[in-house]
């Protein structure tokens, strides 16, 4: 058993390790994180691993190394739940509702099951249970009911589990099942449209219903927020928190998640794993500020937050109903506003790890001031940058202009460049306009040049701000070089 605080705010994420952490069960983490810090309250994490058959080796770790990235660390950071661990303690309680009467054991066959399934296909109905064993013998066996001793129903459980008997939860045939939600408000069910789900399979681990209400009891849950996908779920837990006379966690199930196109939400739209994101050089702070903003809104326009501001204005009230929809140009916008506004130190050191050499002090206002989306962006523009540009003669003749006029704007810049006391963006800007002014040039005649010269490209950064990332001794070097492609 757990041991915390029951008058406190407490939310928890529960990933499954079958698959990385992608964007949805980011956002759900998140938004778990933001309401519990909001009211001073405590956020949990949960491995649901009973899935043996879809575990993926390694999986756990990423999940744990992707909140790390994105700064959010569960209270319990070192004695998170695991609920591998737990095998022993959901039998007891899936033994306890048998012994209840509020769970039977199923002894059906498969083969039984899948012609049912076949026939309610046949008759269009939907795939269910018939509860064949709640209500009569099933291959020669009549389950246990009260008033067995719980050692006659605990040795009846783990013989019959053996044969390939399951637990199934004895839920109610009449009436409605209302799921108070706080996004959604009333969701009411209809009781005989819900199937009577296994609790605890052949194999003697639990599914996800049993496990998840009894690890919300005992972890003292007092809000589960989840994907909408379990909503459908919930009256199936509601029904198991009343068998047991357990009190019932607040719930609120958050909007799906849409590509541009409305449809659901996959690779082709940019639904990659949080760790690929990192990997494709995105800021951590870009992706929490961009995926708050998946369903949540705040009272006015703003699109930028810190951590620190979402604890504080989060509201679940403010929890759209309706899909959010996934834009990675926005994505994009968002975090080039992010690098922009970066300590240069610190994107300096970003830059170190995330690419094979160190970048100067002069790549950096580059990369700052070249409105770059990604990482990844500016790696690639400052490893170009750094190669010897290869470009026609023809290209360093802006077409306004002509052979003889781009050499004499060349060689004057050349001159005053070389001779500059301050190499700054700002400085060597005024030092390309003196050109201009003092020879009676266009901007054609100078600016287009040199650009073309330092980069080899039409298009590129400004002249001044690939001088200061070049550094002089390397800026003169490659005007020599166009002088000489130009002349010859």
């Amino acid at each position: 058993m757990f041991c915390y605080c029951k008058a406190m705010i407490r939310t928890r994420f529960a990933p499954s390790p079958t698959g990385e952490l992608h964007i949805g069960g980011a956002r759900t983490a998140l938004f778990s994180y933001l309401f519990a810090k909001h009211h001073g309250g405590e956020f949990l994490l949960r491995i649901e691993d009973t899935d043996r058959e879809r575990l993926v080796e390694g999986a756990t770790i990423r999940i744990i190394e992707s909140l790390e990235w994105l700064g959010l660390f569960p209270d319990n950071y070192h004695s998170i739940v695991i609920q591998s661990d737990r095998q022993e303690i959901y039998k007891k309680y899936a033994l306890e509702l048998v012994s209840k009467g509020a769970a039977y054991l199923c002894t059906c066959s498969k083969e039984r099951l899948e012609e049912l399934r076949r026939e309610q296909e046949a008759k269009k109905l939907p795939p269910q249970y018939d509860r064949h064993c709640r209500n009569v013998k099933c291959q020669n066996h009549t389950p246990p009911t009260p008033p067995l001793s719980k050692g006659g129903v605990e040795r009846g459980l783990e013989e019959l589990l053996k044969e390939g008997a399951v637990v199934r939860l004895k839920m109610p045939e009449t009436g409605s099942i209302v799921v108070v939600d706080l996004i959604r408000g009333n969701v009411e069910f209809r009781a005989d449209l819900q199937d009577d789900p296994v609790l605890l399979k052949s194999d003697g681990w639990p599914t996800y219903h049993l496990a998840a209400v009894v690890d919300d009891h005992e972890m003292e849950i007092s809000h589960v927020i989840r994907a909408e996908e379990w909503l459908s779920s919930t009256p199936k837990h509601l029904t198991l928190y009343q068998a047991f006379g357990w009190a019932v966690p607040q719930f609120a199930h958050l909007p799906m998640i849409l590509g541009p196109d409305r449809s659901k939400l996959s690779k082709r739209h940019g639904a990659t794993a949080v760790l690929d994101y990192k990997n494709r050089g995105y800021l951590p702070h870009a992706i929490i500020n961009f995926i708050a903003l998946l369903g949540w809104s705040p009272k006015d326009e703003r699109e930028e937050f810190s951590l620190a501001q979402l604890i504080r204005d989060f509201r679940l009230e403010q929890v759209n109903r309706a899909p959010a929809v996934f834009n990675i140009d926005k994505l994009n916008s968002i975090n080039a506003r992010y690098i922009q506004k970066r300590d240069p130190g610190k994107l300096k050191q970003e830059l170190a790890e995330f690419g094979p050499r160190e970048p100067l002090a002069g790549e950096i206002t580059l990369a700052q001031r070249g409105g770059y989306a990604t990482l990844a962006e500016i790696k690639e523009a400052i490893e170009g940058l750094r190669q010897k540009p290869v470009y026609k003669a023809a290209l360093l003749v802006f077409k306004k202009s002509d052979k003889p006029k781009t050499l004499k704007g060349l060689r004057l810049a050349r001159q005053k460049l070389a001779g500059a006391n301050i190499w700054s963006a700002e400085e060597l800007q005024n030092v390309l306009v003196e050109v201009v002014n003092d020879h009676n040039l266009s901007s054609g005649d100078v600016f287009w040049p040199v650009r073309v010269a330092l980069s080899g490209r039409e298009k590129s950064p400004s002249p001044a701000e690939l001088l200061v990332a070049l550094d002089r001794v390397e800026s003169l070097r490659r005007i020599d070089a166009a002088l000489e492609k130009l002349q010859g």
